[in-house]
């Protein structure tokens, strides 16, 4: 006991990133303060109430009776991960999810809104209404596996199916960061901390469990996991731990576009865009999920690089107040700077008519994204819209103006216009002319429609590239 207390006691307190809170400083002199009980098998440290201070009523109550469900069964379960680390760190977690004994085909029997899912690690969702509870059986390394069926690899050593069941001190094992690997049982009030957890977590400090290199190796998201962890929760990344990830960012090559989309959203919709944007870079990892952005960034435009920056900023914006948020305009943005350079080739190069330039253009950069990360209909036909809309937004006759307004995309398009100009693209004032007729009376939009004609009217005429004339072969 006296060990494991001078161990906690002996790590000082972190100096990089954010200071922290009062709270939290608080909350681990209490941990400092009481004697730790060890029990159990496992190497962990057990805490009761008066040590931990978790507040149950943070828990959803839909975890907390998944977890009832399954003690009721003869199953051990705990609530893990995400849920206990920012309980402990006095936030409130969005998601919860539960540790248990129990095999996916168990859980699905207790529970008649179960769905088992998952080729690469079977999991069971239980859902409560819009609340999904993730139930995960307790693994084992998949070393110990019987067959390809339990677990298996590529010759890269990445990790196509991880199904070895194991108990409670081999599932901390391998869970990826230590800050991830606390456990807490609310029946008892009681948090198991397994290895250097909560030293970690005040130290503020993301660390690998196991080997780095292999453990990335074996799942290369969890090189943007470390990225996103540390962004998110103002942590550094324990050295050993952070190495790798400038050596190594080519794994995730090896990762199927369709599960980075997943791990795109996580990285730009938990509020910390901004950090986890300039860590992407820095580590090299920017140029797997979005090479063209990379590439536009690199070049060192000013007005590209203010665009994604404001971008990013003004979704944690909407974020901290509640608002509502959409990858589609998330994916508009960043792949606008490569939209933008292939629409001016081919506007200058091949002499296209300037909507004809963007649909080719937007054809073009999409199929390259595609590449690299999915982007599911539900996301790629607005974003599509909210470029199209770019060229339809000067457009301001009486008929064209009206129409554009009841666009069902109208908005986003029209916050997009706004980002353009606040990233320095000189649009003319079109953003505060679209500002204005949203809110003026019919008069006043007749009006503003007037003077925009005016102002068209009186501007020279553009001059029009003439078309070469095809010769007789290509006609043929």
């Amino acid at each position: 006991m006296a060990r494991a207390c001078a161990r906690l006691a002996a790590f000082p307190q972190a100096v990089n990133g954010p200071a922290l809170p009062f709270c939290m400083l608080n909350k681990f002199k209490r941990f400092l303060s009481k004697p730790l009980s060890k029990k159990g098998d496992g190497d962990y440290i057990a805490l009761g109430p008066s040590e931990h201070h978790i507040d149950d009523a943070l828990i959803s109550r839909g975890a907390l009776q998944v977890i009832e469900t399954l003690q009721s069964a003869s199953f051990e379960a705990y609530l893990v991960g995400g849920g206990v680390r920012d309980l402990l760190l006095d936030g409130k977690p969005k998601d919860f999810d539960v540790a248990t004994s129990a095999t996916p085909e168990e859980v699905k029997k207790l529970f008649r809104s179960a769905r088992i899912i998952g080729r690469r690690f079977r999991i069971v969702h239980v859902r409560f209404g819009r609340e999904i509870i993730e139930v995960t059986t307790f693994r084992s390394s998949h070393t110990e596996a019987a067959n390809d069926n339990e677990a298996q690899q590529t010759e890269e050593g990445v990790l196509l199916r991880d199904n070895v069941y194991g108990d409670i001190a081999s599932d901390a094992a391998r869970r990826d960061f230590t800050v991830n690997a606390l456990y807490y049982n609310p029946a008892k009030s009681e948090l198991l901390n397994f290895g250097s957890s909560l030293d970690d977590l005040r130290k503020r400090c993301i660390r690998v469990i196991g080997d780095p290199e292999t453990r990335y190796k074996e799942d290369p998201v969890r090189l943007l996991r470390a990225v996103r962890f540390a962004a998110k929760l103002g942590f550094s990344i324990e050295p050993a731990s952070e190495k790798p990830i400038r050596e190594h960012a080519d794994y995730l090559s090896h990762i199927p576009a369709a599960r980075l989309f997943e791990e795109v959203l996580k990285l730009f919709t938990n509020g910390s865009a901004t950090a986890t944007l300039a860590s992407l870079r820095d580590y090299g990892l920017l140029a797997y999920l979005f090479p063209s952005l990379d590439y536009c960034l690199n070049r060192g435009n000013e007005t590209d690089n203010k665009l994604v920056s404001h971008a990013c900023a003004n979704t944690d914006k909407r974020i901290r107040q509640g608002k509502r948020i959409t990858p589609a305009f998330i994916y508009a943005a960043f792949l606008w700077p490569a939209l933008r350079a292939s629409m001016r080739t081919k506007v200058s190069d091949q002499n296209m008519a300037t909507h004809e330039a963007m649909q080719q253009a937007a054809q073009d950069v999409v199929s390259q994204q595609l590449q690299h990360t999915a982007i599911p209909k539900r996301f790629l036909i607005p974003m599509r819209e909210i470029w199209a809309l770019q060229l339809r937004l000067p457009r301001r006759d009486k008929r064209r103006a009206y129409v554009t307004l009841e666009h069902p995309r109208f908005r986003a398009a029209y916050d997009f216009l706004l980002l353009r100009e606040q990233a320095g693209e000189d649009l003319d004032g079109l953003g505060m002319w679209w500002t204005r007729f949203q809110n003026a009376s019919e008069p006043e939009q007749q009006e503003l429609i007037a003077n925009a004609k005016r102002d068209k009217s009186s501007r020279p005429p553009r001059r029009r590239r003439r078309r070469k004339p095809k010769h007789d072969s290509e006609d043929a």
